[in-house]
């Protein structure tokens, strides 16, 4: 999902992910209505999201931040936890499990033990991804996973999402400003001005509609007539 500043991105974001209410319109995910719920319920319903601002755990390890990821499928109490009971270890142990095949999967194991307030910010916006693939959803939201980074981390970052929808089997929503970014990741990209969807298409398709090139570069079209 691609748009200039203002145009409503973050907004759609939030309010699949129950962030927001809605003023009109339905959600519907796998044809089914999706109705706002509260995101302690989000992940037990196959979604998952990372934030602009990083939404991290700065005092825990890179393992426990991306573990805390799983705490929905927790079906042992507290007392079952606190007195060792055989769920609760279970529960445990395919926690960790889950969490070392992200770790493994996104290349973190020399960090995975140290507190995330000690990564830099390339290393931090990763762990937020592995928090939210942990978890196994069936929808990603990625609200500018790449916000910051280097050209260096952009194109590592962009081959974790690639490797999560085609290993994991994961349908992800993208909001990013590099254009070149969401281009190269992207099967069909949705463009939105002031709240409304004004192209939806393939990357080709969309890099030379007109009305694209208008709301989202506000200039005209290159020397070529190529657009974006």
């Amino acid at each position: 999902v691609i748009g200039p500043n203002g145009a409503g991105k973050s907004s759609l974001i939030n309010i699949i992910s129950g962030l927001y209410h809605a003023d009109h319109g339905t959600i519907t995910i796998d044809g089914q209505p999706f109705a706002r719920v509260p995101a302690n319920r989000l992940a037990r319903l196959g979604v998952a999201r990372t934030f602009q601002n990083l939404a991290l755990f700065g005092g825990l390890s890179v393992r426990d931040n991306i573990a805390s990821g799983r705490v929905h499928t927790r079906r042992a109490s507290f007392v079952e936890h606190i007195a060792g009971l055989p769920r609760a270890r279970r529960e445990d142990a395919m926690i960790a499990e889950k969490t070392d095949q992200i770790v493994a999967f996104l290349h973190l194991e020399s960090v995975a033990d140290r507190l995330v307030a000690t990564l830099p910010y390339g290393l931090q916006k990763r762990v937020e991804l592995a928090r939210a693939l942990v978890a196994e959803p069936k929808l990603l939201l990625l609200d500018e996973p790449m916000a910051g980074m280097t050209a260096t981390e952009k194109a590592e970052m962009a081959g974790f999402v690639r490797a999560a929808r085609d290993r994991h089997g994961v349908t992800i929503i993208l909001i990013e400003h590099d254009i070149g970014v969401v281009m190269g990741l992207s099967d069909r990209v949705a463009v939105l001005d002031y709240g409304r969807k004004i192209a939806d298409g393939t990357p080709a398709e969309v890099r030379a509609d007109p009305a694209v090139i208008r709301a989202y570069l506000g200039t005209a079209e290159g020397e070529d007539g190529e657009g974006i």
